[in-house]
């Protein structure tokens, strides 16, 4: 019966990825796979420190991409019972978790591909709510009340202290990503209306990193 399922899961999956990444496995339900319960010990950790996925106190490995990461830390914790749902290795104690779900509180973390970026331009409007700060206290953005973040250069964000102002009505184009913490966009263009707008310096390049090759000639 598990090797049915497998093989299911399996093909299931391969679709998913022919059809075009995130937007295809929405629409199928991870529930469906092979299922593994255990209590967290601890999470797994990539060179950066993010978080990759779980160890069970059972030795039991749960890998879970890296988009997830923040979602898997505010969903489940170490001492939590988790549900997984995700096919399993056949000769190691390991899962590809597809679905992660904590049994007490029910909070669930499902791979349904990275978040979605959208790389035509959009508008949105809105009321500024407050001023959005960079580490060394220069305004890069503003979160407007809807909760969308906007962010913007900080050279421009001072050209547009103005217009960036709580209180004052805003309209931004550019590139918007929502994920399940929230939205940004990155303005490409701002103004009082969709009618009078300016485009926004983006600025120079940054430069590539010291062991980057050189540019071909």
């Amino acid at each position: 019966m598990r090797h049915g399922q497998t093989l299911i899961a399996s093909a299931i999956l391969a679709l998913a990825a022919s059809s075009g990444g995130a937007t295809a496995q929405s629409v199928f339900d991870p529930s469906g796979l092979p299922q593994t319960r255990g209590t967290v010990r601890q999470y797994t950790l990539t060179p950066r420190g993010d978080v990759d996925g779980l160890i069970l106190t059972d030795g039991t490995e749960v890998k879970a991409p890296p988009h997830l990461s923040a979602q898997l830390v505010f969903a489940v914790r170490p001492g939590d019972a988790v549900t997984i749902h995700g096919l399993k290795a056949r000769a190691l104690p390991l899962v590809d978790g597809s679905l992660i779900r904590n049994d007490a509180t029910g909070a669930t973390v499902a791979d349904l591909g990275p978040p979605r970026r959208d790389r035509a331009e959009t508008t949105v409007s809105g009321r500024v709510g407050m001023a959005l700060h960079g580490k060394r206290g220069e305004i890069n953005g503003v979160l407007l009340e809807d909760g969308t973040q906007v962010r913007l250069p900080p050279r421009e964000a001072e050209r547009w202290s103005v217009e960036l102002q709580a209180g004052r009505s805003l309209t931004v184009r550019g590139i918007l990503l929502r994920t399940a913490l929230g939205t940004v966009m990155e303005a490409h263009a701002v103004g009082a209306s969709a009618g009078a707008m300016t485009e926004i310096d983006p600025g120079p390049p940054p430069p590539p990193p010291p062991d980057a090759p050189p540019p071909p000639r």
